[in-house]
């Protein structure tokens, strides 16, 4: 085991200490015949030239964002992230620090936590957000059984068009805790309010819905707003945090609890992951929240300082006692998020909401005149819904070969949807990528270029 730093001499102690004589008496229950027999096959020492260049090779077998043009969404997205926020993530104070155990001498950290959950409500309007939370999908497991826990029931009505990732992860968390999940199918790519009336009952703690939601459309927020609280339960949203520049903040429609992933503020893609979840709720659910939450006050000579408050010990040493087992936090994506407001304002966040309204909208009319079918016609914020005559994954590869990533397949999670392609479009979108993309999906399907 040359790749080791011990010397023989080292060995030697080691195993004088365990009380046997040779390495092999450490494995002597291991039945021989699964044993491997031969060394390694691990190469030889290089130099850092070298391995710069092997490392080099390797990478470069990886094909990235760089080279192509990516209208995939669906829960990450190419949004551009300022250079700036990766110089600053990379300060040892932030990279380097896991959590806060030691709050008193963890001010820098506390702060910019402080400062995160700060802007979560201004862009919520709700009265209190946590820390962070792991992705999109726990956070809306969490205010689900923070409902539940609130409303002494054990029934959640969600939405078919929540994001299909997160109702399996929805149905993982109640199915340890005998909760009941109910699921409203959708109409013209929205939430069947008809039908969402029907599973409502005494029982429900909560109602799931997303806005936009997983096709990109705007659901009828008031009016379930209206369903939910007329039988005594929670109005629980999944939003998309850059669509909140221009559509009215969930506090306004009623909404009790407010989750959603955080992953297009300051975070890259990165082969999916790590994301960012966040959770906000109005000021009287506040005590059930899990996770870490920031408090600010004042010290013993009146300078201004923060802590960690309402913070249960259960979630740490009584587990099966607590309101949640998650008691940590993404702290360093939840940093870059913070930064990438900051940077981008309100002016600038709306700048990039409006955009992608524009572009999305724009393709989708593009679209539409080569001939391609848009099912749906609820207004769309970022993602849409189309129509193929060919299936969806010779589609996908024919405009890989022109270096285009194309949309999700809808088929996989919604066997009713065949030859639906969900497409999205961001700030980050030409009107020469557009095109490119509508010309190509045209010669897939014999349709001509499009329009121009």
């Amino acid at each position: 085991m040359n790749f080791l730093p011990h010397t023989e001499e080292d060995r030697r102690e080691m195993l004088k200490v365990i009380g046997v004589k040779t390495v092999e008496e450490l494995f002597a229950d291991v039945p021989p015949q699964v044993r491997l027999n031969r060394r390694l096959n691990i190469p030889g020492p290089l130099s850092e030239l070298e391995l710069t260049k092997h490392l080099r090779e390797l990478s470069n077998k990886n094909s990235s964002l760089h080279e192509y043009v990516s209208f995939l969404g669906a829960g990450a997205y190419d949004h551009f992230t300022p250079s700036a926020i990766d110089h600053l993530l990379l300060r040892s104070e932030f990279y380097t620090a896991y959590t806060p155990y030691q709050p008193e001498i963890s001010q820098g950290t506390l702060t910019a936590i402080f400062e995160y959950q700060t802007l979560i409500c201004e862009l919520t309007g709700m009265d209190n957000a946590n820390a962070s939370m792991y992705d999109g999908a726990s956070a809306t497991a969490e205010a689900a059984l923070m409902a539940c826990e609130s409303q002494r029931r054990k029934k959640i009505v969600v939405a078919s068009t929540v994001h299909p990732e997160y109702r399996e992860v929805l149905r993982t968390y109640a199915g340890g805790q005998a909760i009941e999940i109910a699921e409203v199918p959708f109409k013209n790519g929205v939430a069947d309010l008809e039908k969402m009336d029907q599973l409502i009952d005494k029982q429900t703690a909560a109602v799931i819905i997303q806005q936009p939601n997983f096709f990109g459309a705007l659901e009828n927020v008031r009016q379930i707003n209206d369903l939910i609280h007329d039988r005594g339960g929670l109005f629980i949203t999944v939003v998309d945090p850059v669509s909140l520049a221009v559509l009215k903040a969930p506090a306004g429609y009623g909404a009790d609890i407010v989750v959603g992933e955080g992953q297009s503020l300051g975070n890259p893609l990165s082969f999916g992951g790590p994301l960012l979840g966040f959770l906000a709720t109005t000021g009287k659910l506040v005590r059930r929240m899990p996770g870490r939450i920031v408090g600010q006050t004042v010290d013993s000579r009146g300078q201004r300082a923060f802590v960690l408050t309402l913070q249960t010990r259960e979630q740490h040493i009584r587990r099966e006692k607590a309101t949640s087992n998650i008691c940590s936090n993404e702290a360093l994506c939840a940093l870059a998020a913070t930064i990438h407001l900051t940077m981008l304002g309100k002016k600038g966040l709306t700048e990039v909401a409006k955009l992608c309204v524009q572009k999305t909208n724009y393709l989708k009319e593009q679209l539409q005149s080569a001939g391609f079918a848009a099912p749906f016609t609820a207004p769309v914020f970022k993602e849409f819904v189309i129509k193929t005559a060919k299936p969806v994954e010779e589609t996908n590869q024919a405009l890989l070969k022109e270096k285009i990533i194309g949309g999700l397949n809808l088929e996989r999670f919604y066997p009713e949807l065949k030859n639906h392609l969900l497409l999205c479009v961001t700030e980050k979108r030409t009107r020469e990528e557009m095109l490119s993309l509508t010309a190509a999906m045209a010669a897939v399907e014999g349709r001509g270029r499009g329009n121009d």
